[in-house]
C-alpha cells in the first residue's frame, strides 16, 4: 500500500469519527432536553439518573460560554414553570453552580416561600458576584414572612451587604427576639464605621433580650474594622462598648481589642 492510499484511508477514518462525534454532541445534546423537560414530573423518590445528562453538561460546558449559558436559560426557565419542591430543590443546587444574572428573576421568585426560600437565597449567595443578585435578597428582606426573615437577614451580613445598614438598624428594634438578634449580628459581619454607629447606640439601651448579642455585634464589628484598616473607628467602637452596662466577657474582650488595635501601626 502506497503513502497516497494511506492518506486518503487515514482521512476516511478521520472523517467517519468525525461524524459519529457530531451524531455524539447531537445525542447528548437531545439527552439534556429530554433530562429538563423531565423535570416537570420529577419528585422525591424518582430515579436521579434520569437527569444524568444535566450532570454531565454542566461538566462538559465548562469552557464553553455558549452552552452554559443555554444550559443555565433552560434550567432557570424551568424553575419559573411551577416544578415540584423536590424539583425546585434540585434546580437551585444546580444554580448554585453555574448561576450567573440571568437566573437571578428565577430565585429571586421564591425568597418569600418558606418551602423555597432557603435553598434560593443559598443559591443567590453563591452568585453575590452578580450586584442584580444581593440586591435581589435586600429587596426581598420587607416581603418574608417572620420566620423567614432572620435568614434573609443572615446572608446579607454574609456578604457585608453595605446597602441594607439603615433597614437592619431599624430591625434591632424589632419585636421579634430572633429578627432583632440576626440583624445585630449581620451589622457586625458588615462592619463598616456606619454599622458600628448603630450598633454603638442600640449597645447602651438594647433590651436585656438582645443586650448580650448587640454587644457580641459589637465586638465582630470592631474586630472587622480593623482588619480594612479602620483602626481610630475600631477603638471608638471598643471604648463604647467597655461602658457601663455591658456584659462582662464584652468589657473585658474590648479591653484586649483596644491594645491590639494600639499596636497596630
Amino acid at each position: 500500500m502506497n503513502s497516497k492510499n494511506i492518506a486518503k484511508m487515514t482521512l476516511a477514518a478521520g472523517a467517519v469519527a468525525l461524524a459519529a462525534d457530531q451524531a455524539s454532541a447531537k445525542t447528548d445534546a437531545a439527552a439534556v432536553d429530554t433530562a429538563i423537560k423531565s423535570l416537570k414530573t420529577y419528585d422525591w423518590g424518582v430515579d436521579i439518573k434520569t437527569l444524568a445528562p444535566i450532570e454531565q453538561a454542566i461538566i462538559d460546558t465548562q469552557k464553553d460560554a455558549a452552552g452554559r449559558k443555554k444550559l443555565e436559560k433552560a434550567l432557570a426557565d424551568m424553575l419559573a414553570s411551577g416544578i415540584s419542591r423536590s424539583a425546585q430543590d434540585y434546580v437551585c443546587r444546580r444554580l448554585r453552580t453555574i448561576g450567573t444574572g440571568q437566573s437571578v428573576k428565577a430565585l429571586a421568585a421564591l425568597l418569600c416561600d418558606e418551602k423555597s426560600s432557603d435553598i434560593a437565597r443559598f443559591a443567590l449567595g453563591d452568585i453575590c458576584c452578580c450586584p442584580t443578585a444581593l440586591d435581589a435578597i435586600r429587596e426581598a428582606l420587607p416581603k418574608v414572612s417572620t420566620k423567614l426573615r432572620p435568614g434573609i437577614i443572615g446572608s446579607l451580613g454574609t456578604h457585608r451587604d453595605k446597602k441594607s445598614v439603615a433597614a437592619l438598624t431599624k430591625l434591632m428594634g424589632d419585636k421579634d427576639v430572633l429578627t432583632a438578634r440576626a440583624a445585630a449580628h449581620s451589622l457586625g459581619l458588615i462592619g463598616t464605621p456606619d454599622a458600628a454607629k448603630a450598633l454603638c447606640g442600640c449597645a447602651g439601651k438594647a433590651p436585656e433580650a438582645i443586650k448580650t448579642s448587640v454587644a457580641d455585634a459589637g465586638l465582630i464589628c470592631a474586630e472587622q474594622l480593623l482588619a480594612d484598616g479602620d483602626k481610630a473607628a475600631a477603638i471608638a467602637l471598643y471604648k463604647g462598648l467597655k461602658g457601663d452596662g455591658m456584659p462582662k466577657h464584652v468589657k473585658v474582650a474590648a479591653m484586649k481589642g483596644m491594645l491590639t488595635a494600639a499596636s497596630k501601626k
